[in-house]
């Protein structure tokens, strides 16, 4: 049976070549990391990482990476947990893959009991801080490796 409409996976040795083949358009290369560079990270971090890729159908259309109660500040005192990335393939961007992504690392992070998303993005005229700001994240004044910390209230 084949399962229209879009969905997660996880990332298993049947779809890692499709996984690793999702590319974002040319101009956004600098905005977010490749999708083999979210899966090393998500290696060495067992347990942290939650990737996935995203299907419609049987057609790969994006990848997503959320954080799981990860050390924000390095000292045991802030755990947050959120988007870490999102790359939608260039042929399918505008689709509402992105939306769809967000909603569904929002609906993990409730089921966990987790009262806000946090999302970092690349600041600037062609970053997304569009797209989040429409989703409903808000800035929270802080930044991290440069880039602008966003977070939507969950509850």
């Amino acid at each position: 049976m084949t399962t229209t409409g879009p969905r997660l996976e996880e990332v298993t040795p049947g779809n890692l070549d499709a996984a690793l083949g999702i590319r974002v358009r040319p101009g956004q290369e600098h905005a977010v990391a490749p999708v083999v560079k979210s899966l090393a990270e998500a290696y060495v971090h067992p347990g942290v990482a939650w990737p996935r890729l995203i299907v419609d159908g049987d057609r790969p259309v994006g990848f997503l990476m959320a954080f799981l109660d990860i050390d924000w500040h390095e000292d045991g005192s802030v755990l947050r947990s959120g988007l870490w990335r999102l790359n939608i393939a260039a042929g399918e961007q505008g689709r509402g893959y992105g939306r769809f992504a967000v909603e569904s690392v929002a609906g993990e992070l409730r089921r966990r009991g987790t009262k806000e998303l946090y999302v970092t993005w690349h600041p600037g005229p062609d970053g997304p801080e569009g797209f989040y700001l429409g989703l409903g994240f808000r800035t929270n004044g802080e930044t991290s490796g440069g880039q602008t910390v966003g977070v939507l209230d969950l509850t």
